[in-house]
């Protein structure tokens, strides 16, 4: 079994910056991706960011140049610079691990960033 837990979200303004963290423990082995979903009032999830255990990177077009996600394997933790904060950033964003063992997956309770003047 794996836990994920975030931290890092919050109110900021327009134009600032946050720092998402995710922290998997438990049976992390076997977690290759892993990923920050986010999931605004009355919209769909959406992927916001995802690497894996080897580097590479996807990111959505709404984000790509403003938010940057890292690794640290070691430590079994991932994280998303947010910059160039947005209105429309404003969401619960929810940290996912997939299993390559399992095939499946794992999500965080989630974190509320909202960016508001």
């Amino acid at each position: 079994q794996v836990q994920l837990a975030e931290s890092g979200g919050g109110l900021v303004q327009p134009g600032g910056s946050l720092r998402l963290s995710c922290a998997a423990s438990g049976s992390i082995f076997s977690i290759d991706r892993m990923g920050w979903y986010r999931q605004a009032p009355g919209k769909q999830r959406e992927l916001v960011a995802r690497i894996t255990s080897g580097g590479t990177k996807n990111y959505a077009d709404s984000v790509r140049g403003r938010f940057i996600i890292s690794r640290d394997n070691a430590k079994g933790t991932v994280y998303l610079q947010m910059n160039s904060l947005k209105p429309e950033d404003t969401a619960v964003y929810r940290c996912n691990g997939h299993d390559i063992v399992t095939m499946g997956d794992y999500w965080g309770q989630g974190t509320q960033v909202t960016v508001s003047s």
